[in-house]
């Protein structure tokens, strides 16, 4: 389960690539073009309280670039063409006091033609803070980008933070969670753009985000952060509010607990299933998504009594499990009543956020290792009162380190900086309602949502999973939009996105900004993007 989710969360980095192996030592290529620039050490200036321990270069001949399969993230090689002899620059830092050393890898066209003048840094997936293996950064400069990626210091373990997260004597590693959590991305994005100058002899003319779940939430904290470090920021399924959502996605282990349930995999899809029936049709065109999931009101106590065939067992839906999903989809509420967080959307896979003594594995590290600094605490046994008593420490101890939702983003609006986000309405491990209501929160903050459309513009997309996969169209162009926007001033009203359909032809959408939605114009093809128009939700 760990494994299939993790690579459900890595999807989001900008190309798929191995986890551990460098771009030195982990390619084969071709007889490539041959480079236009020496690749040399330059020196590299840091910000400040950063220092710089080292710097080292290493030339690649570009050409065809293969980079092979590194199961279970990797399972298949991917290979890259007519890419240009690129230099990969390796600057490792520190912090007087931190004990730690970070590693920044920036990634450059060797010849200057072959460079449009744009930085894009690329962001990191569950406690992975970067992807350093190579393929990310070497697909960004063949479209002439400068990429940088940083491993924070936390190493290159997506799933496991044992190594890092406490100190010798039990306490939580402050240094490294900060590097986590922002300090390292802005040592990236100040250092990238540096090896950048120094390296072509000019600045960088735009710099770019690019990141989903963690990339996103990572997207989130420079924007609140560092407002002039990024011109263009794409954050993709952002899991923002991390002290929050970090523990809301072990709610599920406490309801089973107290409603004494367990449900197996093959209920837990029938109540989704049954859910998408009551709900398909409500957006007018039955294409087997829930288009809008707030507006579908299904209860799922109406299943109760439900008989289903399970591996060729049959089942009776319990009265008792249909209260444990109704609580599961509504979000955790603390012992007294209190709403928390939000649950998965109905549509979404239940099988990660709601698995009966499987704990979601980032929540789960998070409550050992840093709420309660217990690697033996058990998850599977949280009740309403513990669930809620975990809840709060997190919020205490770490909204201000790692909560990434202040929603006071005027310094990046007065900036230039534009904000593109999306999240799909099936993802199954980041609630989509905690991006929407952290969108809620600045426009309340920055005086509504025409004005903050000017700088951050949010796209909900039906059917669309965890940063990648879905029955649901997947944007084709995000990053060209951002870039569009920056550059050229062109606003995204719509986000072009397709997705092939179940009969193998091409479904497409234009998916209309927050908070309006796409209709069906009653005329024309319903899988043609053409015959849709964006109304009010």
């Amino acid at each position: 389960m760990k494994r299939r989710l993790i690579a459900l969360m890595v999807a989001a980095l900008p190309a798929l690539a191995a986890l551990v192996p460098t771009a030195a030592d982990a390619v084969s290529r071709d007889s490539g073009p041959v480079a236009a620039t020496s690749c040399a050490a330059v020196p590299v200036s840091a910000p400040s309280g950063t220092k710089v321990e080292s710097v080292k270069a290493v030339a690649n001949a570009g050409g065809t670039v293969t980079f092979p399969a590194a199961p279970p993230l990797h399972p298949k090689e991917e290979t890259l063409t007519d890419v240009p002899a690129w230099c990969d620059f390796t600057v490792t830092v520190s912090h007087p006091g931190a004990n730690d050393h970070v590693t920044i890898r920036v990634s450059l066209p060797q010849e200057k033609k072959k460079w449009t003048g744009r930085f894009q840094a690329t962001g990191g997936s569950a406690y992975l803070a970067g992807d350093l293996s190579g393929a990310p950064l070497v697909g960004a400069v063949k479209a002439g980008y400068v990429a940088a990626a940083t491993d924070a210091g936390v190493g290159a373990n997506p799933l496991d933070v044992s190594g890092w997260a406490l100190t010798p004597a039990g306490k939580v590693n402050t240094p490294l969670l900060k590097n986590f959590a922002s300090r390292s991305l802005h040592d990236m994005a100040v250092i990238g753009k540096d090896v950048a100058k120094r390296f072509y002899g000019r600045s960088v003319s735009y710099a770019y985000w690019n990141g989903c779940s963690t990339g996103g939430r990572q997207g989130y904290a420079e924007a609140q952060d560092h407002p002039t470090d990024f011109d263009g920021i794409l954050a993709k399924a952002p899991a923002v509010s991390w002290d929050r959502f970090a523990v809301a996605t072990l709610w599920s282990q406490a309801v089973f607990n107290e409603e004494k349930v367990a449900p197996t995999p093959c209920e837990l899809e029938a109540f989704n299933t049954a859910a998408v029936k009551a709900c398909d049709a409500l957006d007018g065109v039955k294409d087997g998504i829930i288009d809008n999931p707030r507006k579908c009101h299904w209860d799922a106590r109406r299943l109760t009594g439900a008989k289903i065939v399970c591996e060729g067992t049959e089942i009776t839906i319990s009265r008792a499990t249909a209260d444990a999903v109704r609580k599961i989809w509504a979000g955790p509420v603390s012992s007294s009543g209190q709403k928390l967080w939000y649950g998965p959307n109905k549509g979404a896979s239940l099988a990660a956020l709601a698995a009966p003594g499987a704990p979601f594995f980032v929540a789960d590290s998070w409550v050992k290792y840093f709420v309660t600094r217990n690697p033996s605490f058990d998850t599977t046994k949280l009740t309403y009162e513990s669930f809620t008593q975990v809840f709060r420490a997190s919020q205490r101890q770490f909204n201000d380190v790692i909560g990434t939702d202040d929603p006071n983003l005027s310094a990046f609006a007065k900036a230039g900086g534009k904000l593109l986000s999306w999240h799909g309405q099936n993802d199954e491990l980041v609630p989509t309602q905690g991006t929407v209501a952290y969108r809620e929160q600045v426009n309340r903050v920055l005086g509504g949502n025409k004005r903050v459309d000017d700088f951050y513009r949010l796209f909900l997309l039906p059917g669309v999973n965890h940063c990648v996969g879905g029955t649901g169209p997947y944007p084709t162009d995000d990053l060209g939009a951002l870039v569009n926007w920056v550059e050229k001033g062109q606003a995204p009203a719509t986000l072009a996105a397709s997705v092939t359909g179940a009969d193998g032809g091409t479904v497409t959408r234009d998916v209309c900004r927050y908070p309006m939605v796409a209709r069906y114009t009653g005329h024309g093809d319903t899988a043609s993007a053409a015959n849709y128009r964006c109304v009010n939700a």
